[in-house]
Order: C-alpha cells, then sequence, then structure tokens
C-alpha cells in the first residue's frame, strides 16, 4: 500500500516529525485541557493577508498559483499575472468610493473570480462579506443591513434579481456589480487612473487587528450572526495549516501539491483553505459544485493530490461505489470489499500508533485482489493521483474513513467553527487517529468545561460578533470561546467531538441523547438521504429519514421495479423498510439500549436549503424540521 510507505518514509524525516508539543493537564484524574505548540517556531510571515499575492508576485513571479478552466481547458495562473488582476481589481473598488474599513458583500459560487475579488477587496483596505450563493431575499437583506456593506458584488441575473429585492427596503441600497457581466473588467476599466502606490498604501495601513471578514454563522436557530474575523486570525489559521501539512504532503508524494476547491467559499473552511493555498503557492482550481455528478468530471480533469471536503462528499462517493458494482452484478463483491477495507484500515492504523503488528498475509492478500476490483475505482473516480483528503464540517464515519484508508486514500479530520476561523484541532499528518477530530493546533488550548461543553483559545478565536455585544459576551468567557460542542480529551491530546449541547435530548425517562452520533452513522449508510433523531421529552428515541433519490432509484432498478413507484408504496415495502432498519441498526452500535432509536418513519422527499430543512453548510435546522413533520412525529409515538 503506497500510503503506508510513504507516511513511514515520512515519519523517519526528523524534519517533519514530531514539530509539535502538546501538553495535557489533567484534573480530577481526567484530561480536562490540552494546548498545542510549535517545537521550532516557523519565521513569522510579514505583512497580513492582503499582501499575500504581492509577496508572491515579488519572490516566484512565474510560480503558478492558481489554474482557471476557460473553454474547457485549466489555464495556469502565474503569481506575478494573479497580482496584476488584484491591483486592477483593488483600483477599481477606490475609484468607485470604497473607504478603508467599508464592508464589500460578495454572493458567488466558488469560482476564480471570488478569490480574486476577496484579495483586491482587501488590496483596497476593505472588509468581505462572504454571502452564500443560495441566501433568499430575506437572508440577503439581514447581511447587507447588519453588516452596513456599501458594495455588493454577484454572480448571475439570478443572484441580481435576489439582490435587488434585498435592497428595497435598505435606507442606502449598496452599488452593484455582476461577475457574469464583466464585473472584474469592469472594476479595472473604472480604476485606471487609480495609481498603484494607493493600493500599496491601502496595503500598509493595514494589520493584525484590522477586520478582514465578517462571516454570518449558518443559522440554525435564528438570525444568523456576523463574526468579525481579522487579519491575524486569518493569517494564524493559515501559516498553521501551511506548515502543518503542505511540507508531509509533497515529502510523501514526491509531486507539486494542488487541488481542487468546491466547498463554498462563504464557509470559513474553504475561504481559509484557499488562503492557505495562495500563501504557500500551493496550485488551486476552483468547481462550482459539491454535487457528486458535476463534481467527478472535474476531478478527474483536474487530478488534485490532495482535496479538502465535508463528509457528505465521502458518503456519496462509496455509495456511489457501491451502486457502481451492483449495476454490474458486483454488489457482493464491494460488500466484501468494504469488510475487508475495515478490517485492512483497522491492522495499519494500529501498526502505525505501534500498537498492533498490522495486516497479516491473508489480509494483505484480500485487500490486493479488491484493489484491483474496487479500491482502483475509487481512486480513478477522484483522479487518480489523490493521496490525501480533508474532512470537516461534522464527524465522518469511522467505518468511512478506514475504507477510504484501504483505497490508498488518508482522511484527516479536523474540528472548528466560523468562530474559530476554521480547524482549531487537526489530524496530525503523521499520526493519523480515525475517530477523533485530532489535537489542537499550534498556538490553540482545548479545554472540556464541567459540564462537557468544549472550550477553545488562541490566535485563531474571532473578536466579536458584529452589533452583538450580549451574543459576544455569551461565547467569550475570560479568554475561551464556548463552542456549544460537547467533546472528551483523551492522554495524547486528541479530541472526540460526542454532540451538540443544545441539541441533546431527554427522554422521559431522563436519559439524555446526543444524537448527531446517530445521525452521522446513519447518514453514511446506503439508501440514506438526511434524518433527524427525536424523543426529547418522549418515552424513546427515533427518527424521521429521507431516502437519497439517486441511490433509491438505483435500488428500485436493480430489482426491477419502476423507479417512479409512488411513495406510498414505499413507506409499507417490507424489503426497503429492512434495508433502513439495517442503517439504523448500525447507527445503534454506537449507543447504549436506552440511546438507541426505537422506531423511524420515512418521509417523502429531501430536506434541502430550498425548502427551508437545511443551512448553506448542510446542516440540520432541526426546529423548521420538527415543524414541518409535526404529525409524523407524533405519529412514531401513538403506537
Amino acid at each position: 500500500m503506497g500510503v503506508r510507505k510513504d507516511l513511514k518514509r515520512a515519519r523517519r524525516r526528523g524534519d517533519l516529525a514530531d514539530r509539535v508539543t502538546v501538553e495535557v493537564i489533567r484534573e480530577g484524574g481526567a484530561v480536562r485541557e490540552a494546548r498545542a505548540s510549535w517545537r521550532t517556531p516557523p519565521p513569522p510571515v510579514p505583512g497580513t493577508t492582503a499582501d499575500i499575492p504581492f509577496a508572491n508576485a515579488e519572490q516566484a513571479p512565474d510560480a503558478v498559483v492558481l489554474r482557471r478552466k476557460e473553454a474547457g481547458t485549466w489555464r495556469p495562473v502565474t503569481a506575478a499575472a494573479f497580482a496584476r488582476e488584484v491591483t486592477g481589481a483593488a483600483r477599481g473598488l477606490i475609484a468607485a468610493g470604497l473607504e478603508p474599513g467599508d464592508r464589500v458583500a460578495l454572493m458567488s459560487r466558488t469560482r476564480y473570480e471570488w478569490e480574486l475579488l476577496d484579495f483586491a477587496i482587501w488590496a483596497a483596505g476593505g472588509v468581505t462579506v462572504p454571502v452564500y450563493a443560495t441566501s433568499s431575499a430575506e437572508q440577503v437583506e439581514w447581511i447587507l443591513r447588519d453588516s452596513g456593506a456599501r458594495f455588493l458584488v454577484v454572480e448571475t441575473d439570478e443572484h441580481a434579481v435576489t439582490a435587488a429585492s434585498a435592497s428595497v427596503s435598505l435606507p442606502d441600497p449598496p452599488r452593484t456589480w455582476r461577475i457574469d457581466a464583466g464585473a472584474v473588467a469592469h472594476l479595472t476599466d473604472l480604476g485606471r487612473g487609480t495609481p498603484d502606490e494607493e493600493v500599496t498604501r491601502r496595503r500598509a495601513a493595514l494589520t493584525h487587528d484590522t477586520p478582514a471578514t465578517v462571516c454570518y454563522t449558518s443559522g440554525t436557530t435564528g438570525r444568523p450572526k456576523g463574526c468579525v474575523l481579522t487579519h491575524g486570525n486569518l493569517q494564524a489559521e493559515a501559516g498553521n495549516t501551511v506548515q502543518l501539512l503542505h511540507p508531509v504532503f509533497e515529502a510523501v508524494t514526491d509531486r507539486t501539491a494542488s487541488t481542487l476547491l468546491f466547498l463554498p467559499l462563504a464557509h470559513i473552511l474553504g475561504r481559509t483553505i484557499q488562503i492557505a493555498c495562495l500563501q504557500a503557492r500551493i496550485e488551486l482550481g476552483h468547481c462550482p459544485s459539491i454535487k457528486p455528478a458535476e463534481l467527478r468530471p472535474e476531478l478527474k480533469d483536474f487530478r488534485p493530490t490532495f482535496l479538502v471536503g465535508v463528509p457528505y462528499l465521502f458518503e456519496k462517493i462509496h455509495e456511489t461505489g457501491r451502486a457502481t458494482a451492483e449495476r454490474i452484478g458486483r454488489g457482493s463483491s464491494f460488500d466484501r470489499a468494504d469488510r475487508i477495507a475495515v478490517r485492512y484500515g483497522e491492522a495499519f492504523m494500529e501498526a502505525f500508533r505501534g500498537t498492533g503488528p498490522g495486516p497479516g498475509p491473508g489480509l494483505r492478500l484480500a485487500r490486493g485482489l479488491y484493489d484491483l476490483l474496487v479500491y482502483r475505482r475509487v481512486r480513478k473516480e477522484l483522479g487518480g493521483r489523490l493521496r490525501y483528503a480533508i474532512s470537516g464540517g461534522s464527524p465522518l464515519d469511522r467505518r468511512l474513513n478506514l475504507f477510504f484508508a484501504a483505497c490508498g486514500i488518508i482522511v484527516y479530520e479536523g474540528y472548528g467553527l466560523t468562530e474559530t476561523t476554521a480547524a482549531a484541532t487537526l489530524v496530525p499528518p503523521l499520526a493519523p487517529r480515525p475517530g477523533t477530530v485530532g489535537q489542537p493546533i499550534p498556538g490553540t488550548a482545548v479545554r472540556i468545561a464541567d459540564d462537557g461543553e468544549v472550550l477553545i483559545r488562541g490566535d485563531i478565536v474571532f473578536t466579536a460578533y458584529r452589533n452583538n455585544p450580549a451574543a459576544t459576551g455569551e461565547a467569550l468567557r475570560d479568554g475561551w470561546f464556548a463552542t456549544g460542542d460537547l467533546g472528551s480529551l483523551d492522554g495524547d491530546g486528541y479530541l472526540t467531538i460526542t454532540g451538540r449541547k443544545k441539541d441533546i435530548l431527554v427522554t422521559t425517562g431522563g436519559k439524555n441523547v446526543a444524537p448527531s452520533v446517530l445521525e452521522d452513522r446513519l447518514r453514511s449508510r446506503p439508501l440514506i438521504g438526511q434524518c433527524m433523531v427525536v424523543g426529547d421529552n418522549r418515552p424513546f428515541v427515533a427518527a424521521l429519514v429521507t431516502l437519497e433519490a439517486d441511490a433509491l432509484r438505483h435500488w428500485l432498478t436493480v430489482r426491477g421495479r419502476p423507479a417512479d413507484t409512488p411513495f406510498a408504496e414505499l413507506e409499507k415495502d417490507p424489503e426497503l423498510l429492512a434495508a433502513v432498519q439495517s442503517a439504523v441498526d448500525y447507527a445503534n452500535e454506537a449507543v447504549s439500549r436506552a440511546e438507541s432509536i426505537r422506531a423511524f418513519r420515512l418521509v417523502e422527499g429531501e430536506f434541502t436549503e430550498d425548502n427551508g430543512l437545511l443551512t448553506p453548510s448542510l446542516k440540520i435546522k432541526r426546529h423548521a424540521v420538527a415543524a414541518a413533520y409535526a404529525d409524523r412525529i407524533d405519529a412514531l409515538y401513538s403506537r
């Protein structure tokens, strides 16, 4: 297995191994805090985030830092060329009247112009306010009003219509440009009379404490809050990401690192990865969709060496592999390959940690066989060069992590929030531990409060919620950010997230249940789309389950049944219900009998952003789902 040899070779290199010190603090026999620091601190990066394109242009003008899709071909963009484009757009913003500290809202899918405009806004002294491309007029109106944005860049005609509707009630509607109508070219033309020296002057006036962006939370329980993140926050996050991962990824593959970014750039994870890649001059491309059918051909064309995704992506890749195998009559072969992968991944990880002998001859032989039949097909779907991936947003099912390890792809999990500028913890590249979200990144401390809540302190923690001092005071306590998540630390400082504090269900029997543990495992299984565990003030735990549309069509097709079988028949179908029950049984393996799902109900359709049941970052709006399916929930308990 190539990754196994790679990791062992990298681990023997003294400049890559043991670069971080983690101090663990015990109280009352339990690990309550973990603090991480560099053994030898890397040299500080001068300037602010706004200076990155210009430093690249000065140090390596001909280096390819980006690839841009034009007419179906990935065209290279050099450091010098990117800096010129940033300067041109920044001059246009200044000519349009942008003053230092002005907010500029940016509503677009993930594309090259998003990155260009983000750096141009900073170079002009402005503050970027990301807006999800899927936002409604009401959501856009709130963000524009709360942020006080004077300018707005949208991507499409549809976005322009939404923005116009959102701006009707604003006392001073923002000046708006549209990317698809040549916004970048328009700004460049507008700024031709503005000297480059003005851009340089404005960049020089920025400090680490200067606000760089106002990122709005996903709003699962009310109006989104605007997290004010500084240039120092962004640099601390990007710097740690580069120092922790980039040397290892390049050293073990002997290839120039490259990645295709498809996460929404309104989400802080995609944004900080983008900054980190530019800082390290990692070749980066953009893809506007995370939908597997649209993403797969782009992955095959771009051929990245690593990816940054969310569990949804890895779940869908796994499901696609199963569906493909079933389509050619090899469904049982895929299931065996899945079981072998988990066993192999377990043995490999144990050997790597020094806690086991590693895969035996029989297991290695079986893994080699299924590499020919299954695993290499998975690698091919991801472009053929992928060796590493980073997963964030929510926990990745441990079995799925081990499956990809056997496929030759190590998935590193991290944990963080908008308020922590993305990752506050990350699994060390040379010490993978599936099932955890890693150790604190250097310069960061993680503490477990008395009630199990995860607290975070460090340079990555935000400064305030815009226009909301009450919420700021509640979240920031004595220098610690209270995340609202529940977790535990092990003896090596690895963090495991066990649930969301506000989501804890309490049954009438007094049992506290963290629904996310069950939901994450349930959602990782075939056929399952979205799900929501219920049971608060009820006698037992139950679940609402939606079926993934493509997986359901495939399931029906391989059984010779109409793809448009009415839902009224499906929800009573014994074979389908048995398949869902199998997924529920798998979820229940992670909890005690009292916490397990005792009943479930299939619901028609899907939980989506469009119907208001998911946030743009794919989190369930629990109150909205509970209201929409109140009758179904009641029926679960009326038997």
